[in-house]
């Protein structure tokens, strides 16, 4: 068997590399149009930051593991093809700021049929509304050479950071498409490749429909139970209540659960806010407005957070940050992964910068062009904002410091030779809730977490 994936970013990359590990009898290669990162996946610095994966990559590729630009040529001689390219939200026209943009995926489904020498399984891995398996197939549907393809919804369900884990041992697998002979044929045929490696029981089939909008409504609930612990996070520093003890009591509930229920400075990444935001615009399509006004508000309050946490340093710092040294610490908008999409510490540094900050900024894996873009926007320029080299030179002369990604680092740190080197009083803002606060307080800091 052989499979290519159209697409070599966060999903398809680690996807593929996992299928190529556990199965080494399937030729698999990853495709994209960006020769740069192609280039990056073959060298020894990969594109992207994931534990574990350096090893199952290096181990694999040029075996049965290959990343090329060959996209016609990968897809002659697939018999899968996975479609794991960019759906960002839409920035224009109809459904802007809330609707999913498929152009990337009408493209990909137009290279296939004209490009496809034969019947192909074409798998969905991108997140897409539901309902688009309609598009390409009508869009593959339309070849000249009259080939039948049948079209797959098989959704990834990786947290950035824990993402090899995820597919070495995930939950389920979901794997959605037609209940027609050919249908169940493709289904069986994808549920057999998951099989070398992850149990039957784990393997969920559904209808393509089914499987479409499961995607968007685990990351709905996902991002609901985050905005509601931090909406609670306000009322705690009103009334003196320590949210984590509140998420703690609440969470030994069986009904509840006690994931997802970590009070922050805010959601990020590539899936949450955009996902929610697809959801709010299919609730408005199919005319139900209470659906998407209740929906719409887990991302308002997500919104509201940020800028919360940075009003709260500034009114912290006697209400002006003017001219005064920031340290961020963290830029990616979790631990253990490089991507800074949507990230709570674009947010919080443009804040700090509208009220004259002088902000600087350190990540462990995120390079200084990629943080000065995010901010300020690609080729501008800010002499406020900066980036350290290490979180003590963030630190060194600050007035203040905000914890904004949660890096394992961040609580090794030699705090006290850090608070040595501040000016004084000397502020700590943990929008994580990573550190000991009260060991802080000893050493002099005015130490404060989010919901304390």
């Amino acid at each position: 068997m052989k499979i290519c994936c159209i697409g070599a970013g966060y999903v398809g990359g680690p996807t593929m590399a996992m299928i190529a590990a556990k199965a080494p009898h399937i030729e698999v290669k990853v495709v994209d149009m960006n020769a740069a990162r192609i280039a990056a996946w073959n060298s020894d610095t990969l594109p992207i930051y994931e534990p574990g994966l350096d090893e199952v990559v290096k181990g694999r590729r040029g075996k049965n593991l290959h990343f090329s630009t060959d996209v016609h040529g990968a897809i002659k001689a697939a018999d899968i093809i996975f479609v794991a390219v960019n759906t960002p939200t839409k920035t224009y026209g109809i459904g802007a700021g809330r609707a999913a943009d498929l152009r990337f995926i009408e493209s990909v489904a137009r290279t296939i049929a004209e490009h496809a020498n034969g019947p192909k399984i074409i798998v969905e891995k991108s997140t897409i509304p539901v309902k688009t398996a309609e598009t390409i197939k009508d869009i593959l549907a339309a070849n000249a050479r009259g080939f039948k393809f049948e079209v797959l919804s098989n959704p990834e369900f990786l947290a950035e950071g824990t993402a090899m884990a995820d597919l070495t041992l995930p939950d389920r697998v979901l794997i959605g498409g037609e209940r027609t002979p050919g249908g169940e044929i493709a289904i069986k045929t994808l549920v057999d490749v998951y099989a070398n490696w992850v149990p039957r029981d784990r393997i969920i089939t559904t209808n393509l429909w089914s499987s479409e909008l499961s995607k968007l409504v685990a990351n709905a609930f996902l991002a609901q139970r985050i905005s509601s612990i931090n909406s609670i996070s306000a009322l705690c520093e009103a009334t003196g209540a320590d949210v984590d003890e509140v998420a703690n009591a609440i969470g030994r509930d069986t009904r509840i659960g006690s994931k997802f229920l970590k009070a922050s400075v805010g959601f990020g990444g590539s899936c949450f806010q955009k996902d929610i935001l697809n959801l709010v615009y299919l609730c408005e399509h199919f005319g139900l407005p209470e659906v998407a006004a209740y929906w719409e508000s887990v991302v308002k309050m997500n919104d509201w957070q940020k800028r919360r946490f940075a009003s709260r340093i500034v009114r912290s710092l006697f209400n002006t940050v003017a001219d005064k040294k920031i340290a961020v610490l963290g830029f990616a908008f979790k631990k253990d992964t490089n991507d800074t999409r949507e990230s709570a510490a674009i947010a919080v540094c443009r804040d700090l910068l509208a009220e004259q900050a002088r902000v600087v900024v350190y990540d462990p894996k995120v390079p200084a062009d990629e943080i000065r873009a995010d901010v300020l926007g690609k080729g501008r320029e800010e002499p406020r904002l900066m980036v350290a080299s290490s979180a003590y030179e963030a630190a060194q002369g600050a007035h203040a410091i905000a914890i904004v990604t949660e890096w394992d680092e961040f609580k090794r740190l030699d705090y006290a030779k850090i608070f040595a080197g501040m000016q004084q009083p000397a502020f700590i803002f943990d929008g994580r809730n990573i550190l000991d606060l009260a060991r802080l307080r000893e050493i002099g800091f005015r130490a404060s977490g989010i919901g304390k």
